[in-house]
């Protein structure tokens, strides 16, 4: 009887903390942070004292661009040892879904855990979608929370991407409760949505950011609003950013935040402030597993320290391999950081709206 107490009194107290027996820990030791799994497009969180890393899982064969499947989550409360929480979503746990689990999102609001995704739809829509499912827990289980796509082809211009330009969601809750939502591949779209999370609100709107090419991440620093994705740079993708006094606008480009990644066409923005520190998360194509080496399809989530300039501009961040294993810098060291891109211009970004 004294064994079954503890038992069920250990379990009550490792699900209160948001982990479960089974779970995996692991020490990360530099970058990339996952050693054991090709991992993707990061998406960090933070909730009671906790940091979630939601990813892709890549798993692509020679001879495959992308196989992704399943996204994966991770926590910490130290950024040292983290828990592998598994499998948490899948794009057949939507009825619409028939596969390719792309960039996606989690954001807390009232409670409830809201996972925005890129996904391939089958029919009527054989496109790539945007979905959006919902949990009580940051690590699930997600169910489908509208039963249909949030985002659909037929609701943007195709551009330069045509039917899988509908990628990679950003969803940012602003201070007074008004949830907006940014996604794009070649074209940059942003909306506001319903206090719901659920649905839209209003007209979806273009944001014309220079070189852009996918994986928008939304951010708040202060009284300043941040836009950073993924931008092309010679030939491979590099990250830029826009800052703005709201979300309504004016945008303006401030440049590139980091360079290539190493052995990667992609890269991928998540950024995070956590107990008093910022992190900017991304991924490269640099580890090797079991003989396959880093690829288009096999990526590898690194994190790297952000820094702020005085006037609210993001110092340029020098991708790692130490990581945040060493000590942040101090101000003097920060000031004296240089951004190699000393050609980007900052300029006004136009906007163009949707109509119905």
């Amino acid at each position: 009887m004294r064994n079954t107490l503890f038992i069920v009194s250990l379990y009550l107290i490792l699900s209160a903390c948001g982990e479960k027996s089974n779970e995996v820990k692991f020490t990360s030791e530099g970058n990339p942070v996952v050693m054991d799994k090709f991992t993707s497009d990061p998406a960090p969180m933070v909730h009671n004292g906790r940091l979630y890393l939601y990813v892709g899982h890549d798993e692509a064969e020679e001879g495959q661009d992308f196989n992704i499947t399943e996204w994966l989550c991770y926590s910490t409360k130290d950024m040292k040892t983290w828990t592998d929480h598994g499998s948490v979503l899948k794009p057949t746990d939507f009825s619409w879904g028939v596969g390719e689990a792309w960039a996606s999102q989690v954001v807390e609001k009232d409670g409830k855990f809201y996972y925005y995704t890129t996904v391939q739809a089958g029919a009527p829509y054989n496109s790539k979608v945007v979905g959006v499912a919902v949990s009580d827990s940051p690590t699930g289980p997600f169910i489908d929370a509208r039963g249909t796509p949030l985002i659909t082809d037929d609701m943007t211009p195709n551009g330069p991407r045509g039917w899988w330009n509908d990628i990679d969601p950003t969803v940012f809750v602003d201070d007074d409760g008004t949830p907006w939502m940014s996604w794009g591949n070649g074209t940059c779209f942003l909306v506001k949505l319903k206090p719901n999370m659920t649905e839209l609100d209003g007209n979806i709107e273009i944001l014309k950011m220079p070189k852009f090419v996918e994986g928008p991440w939304i951010h708040k620093r202060e009284n300043l609003y941040y836009l950073t994705y993924a931008s092309m740079g010679k030939g491979r993708e590099t990250i830029s950013y826009a800052t703005a006094p709201s979300m309504e606008g004016p945008w303006t480009y401030r440049g590139v935040l980091t360079g290539m990644a190493e052995n990667s066409f992609t890269i991928h923005p998540g950024i995070i402030e956590f107990k008093g520190q910022n992190y900017l998360f991304y991924h490269n194509a640099i580890l090797t597993i079991d003989g396959k080496s880093g690829a288009t399809g096999r990526r590898s989530v690194c994190v790297d320290y952000l820094y702020y300039l005085p006037d609210g501009r993001m110092a340029y961040v020098e991708q790692t391999k130490e990581g945040i294993t060493v000590k942040p810098k101090t101000a003097a060291e920060v000031a004296e950081i240089v951004n190699p891109y000393t050609d980007e211009k900052e300029v006004v970004v136009e906007k163009e709206v949707i109509a119905d």
